[in-house]
C-alpha cells in the first residue's frame, strides 16, 4: 500500500485503527511522514484522527504510545494462557505441514495411514543404513510428496523427521518462544522460558524402542572417527562394509578400491594408511571384496548353527557388564537437588553467600546425567541382545550370499588379519573365522 502511494496511485488512506495500521509507534510515526510529505492523509476512524490536521501527529503519538502497550499486553496474556494449557498437559503443535498426522473434528492429532507408511519407510530405510540422501532419492523415484507437497527430498527435511518426538507419541512444547509480539521474531528455547514435555499425548507412529534406536545411530554417525594417526575421519554408509572394516595390524580403516589387470576390474579392501602414506609400518595385506564378504557370511552362519551357546553366553555377558539396575540413585539425587533449590531460595532472600550451594547443585546434576547415561546404555545392551534372540531364532538354515540389509543391521565391526577375520556383532559377541 505505502508502494502505491508513492507512485500516487492513492489520494487518501482511511484505516480502522492506528494498531490496523502500524505494530509500534516508530513505524507509525514513519509512515504517517513518507504520506505527509507526498500530500496524503490517513484517517484513523476509531480514534478520529486527521494526519493533516495541525494536531494530528501530536494526538497521533499518544495514541500509537496507547496502541502499543495493549498490544505487548495482550501478548503476555496469550503467552500465560499459553503456558498454563501446558501446564495442564494440552498441547498445541502445528499439523500443516506434519507429514502422518492430521487434527480431528476436536483438534486431536490422528494418524494418517499412507502418510505414517512414509514416516515408517524412513525410519526403516535409516536403521538398515541408507543415508539421507539415499532415503531421499529413493522417494523421488517413487514420485512421494514431502508434507510440503514438494518432489524434492532434501536431507535436512528427513533428519527432522528422524528428530520429531512426535512420532513416538510424545509432545515437547514451547522449544521455541516469540522474543518481541511486534516483530513476531521467534528463537530456539535455551532455558530463557519454561519448556514441557508431554509423554504418551496421542497415537503413535514409531515405537518408542524405534525412536531411540534412531537417535543412537544418528549420534553414532555423527560423530567423526579419529584414526590412529589422529586424522579425523567422516562416517560413510555407501557401502554394507563401509566405515566397520579395521586393519588388525594398524588399526586403520580399510577402504574400497578398484584395481585394474588389463581391462578387468577386481574390486579389494586395503588399508587407508598404505593407501595414503604408502607405509612400510603396516604389513596389513589387501583382501578381494568376495572374500571379506565370504567371511562376514561365514561368521554370520557359525552364529546361526552355534545359536544357543550364544544366546546363553549373551545374557550372561550382558547381566555382568551391567550389574544392578538401571538408574539407581537418580531418586536420592532428585530430592537433594530439590532441597538444595529451596535453600538456594532461602540464602539469596536473605542476602546470604550461596556459591557452595550452587556448586553441590552443579555437582548432583553432573552426577545425575552419568547416571541417566549408563541407563540408557544399558537399555541399549540389553534392546540389542533381544534383537540378536530375534534373529538368531527366526532361522532355520544358514546363509549363502552376503545381505547388506542384515550385515548392516547386527554387525558392528570386523578386523582384518593376516588370513583371517574377526567380527564383532553388535551385542559385543565377537566371531573368528578364516579367509
Amino acid at each position: 500500500m505505502i508502494e502505491e502511494c508513492m507512485a500516487g496511485k492513492i489520494d487518501m488512506v482511511i484505516t480502522k485503527s492506528i494498531s490496523r495500521f502500524a505494530r509500534n509507534t516508530l513505524n507509525c510515526l514513519k509512515y504517517i511522514r513518507q504520506l505527509k510529505d507526498k500530500g496524503i492523509p490517513v484517517f484513523f476512524e476509531k480514534e478520529n484522527i486527521n494526519t493533516m490536521d495541525s494536531k494530528g501527529e501530536v494526538m497521533l503519538t499518544i495514541m500509537a504510545s496507547l496502541a502499543q502497550q495493549e498490544s505487548e499486553s495482550l501478548s503476555q496474556n496469550v503467552k500465560l494462557g499459553i503456558q498454563y494449557r501446558y501446564q495442564q498437559g494440552e498441547i498445541q503443535v502445528n499439523h500443516t505441514r506434519f507429514l502422518g498426522y492430521t487434527k480431528d473434528a476436536n483438534k486431536q492429532l490422528v494418524v494418517v495411514p499412507e502418510e505414517a507408511e512414509i514416516v515408517k519407510r524412513i525410519f526403516r530405510e535409516f536403521l538398515e543404513g541408507s543415508s539421507l540422501l539415499q532415503i531421499g532419492k529413493g522417494l523421488e523415484a517413487d514420485g512421494i510428496l514431502t508434507a510440503a507437497g514438494k518432489p524434492k527430498w532434501r536431507p535436512e527435511t528427513i533428519r527432522k523427521i528422524l528428530k520429531n518426538e512426535k512420532y513416538m507419541e510424545d509432545a515437547p512444547l514451547q522449544k521455541t518462544y516469540t522474543v518481541d509480539c511486534l516483530t513476531k521474531k521467534r528463537v530456539i528455547n535455551n532455558g530463557i522460558v519454561p519448556q514441557y514435555y508431554v509423554e504418551n499425548s496421542h497415537e503413535a507412529i514409531i515405537p518408542r524402542e524405534i525412536y531411540m534406536q534412531v537417535q543412537e545411530e544418528l549420534a553414532r554417525r555423527a560423530k567423526p572417527f579419529t584414526d590412529v594417526g589422529g586424522k579425523m575421519r567422516c562416517y560413510s554408509c555407501k557401502y554394507a562394509l563401509s566405515s566397520i572394516v579395521f586393519c588388525g595390524d594398524c588399526g586403520e580403516l580399510y577402504r574400497r578400491i578398484t584395481w585394474y589387470y588389463g581391462n578387468r576390474p577386481t574390486v579389494v579392501w586395503r588399508c587407508v594408511r598404505k593407501i595414503e602414506c604408502r607405509t612400510p609400518e603396516c604389513h596389513s595385506q589387501s583382501v578381494k571384496e568376495a572374500d571379506l564378504k565370504r567371511g562376514v557370511v561365514k561368521a554370520i552362519n557359525k552364529l546361526v548353527l552355534g545359536k544357543e551357546e550364544f544366546i546363553s553366553a549373551m545374557r550372561k555377558n550382558v547381566e555382568a557388564v551391567i550389574g544392578g539396575g538401571a538408574g539407581q540413585g537418580v531418586d536420592e539425587i532428585e530430592e537433594k537437588l530439590a532441597q538444595l533449590q529451596d535453600e538456594l531460595v532461602r540464602l539469596a532472600s536473605g542476602g546470604q553467600n550461596y556459591e557452595a550451594v550452587v556448586e553441590e547443585i552443579y555437582r548432583l546434576r553432573e552426577i545425575k546425567g552419568k547416571i541417566l547415561s549408563g541407563s540408557a546404555d544399558i537399555h541399549g545392551k540389553r534392546r540389542s541382545v533381544a534383537e540378536m534372540e530375534e534373529f538368531l531364532n527366526s532361522q532355520s538354515g544358514i546363509f549363502f550370499e552376503f545381505d547388506d540389509k542384515l550385515v548392516r543391521r547386527i554387525v558392528n565391526r570386523v578386523t582384518v588379519y593376516d588370513g583371517r577375520l574377526t567380527v564383532e556383532f553388535k551385542t559385543g559377541t565377537e566371531v573368528n573365522v578364516e579367509l
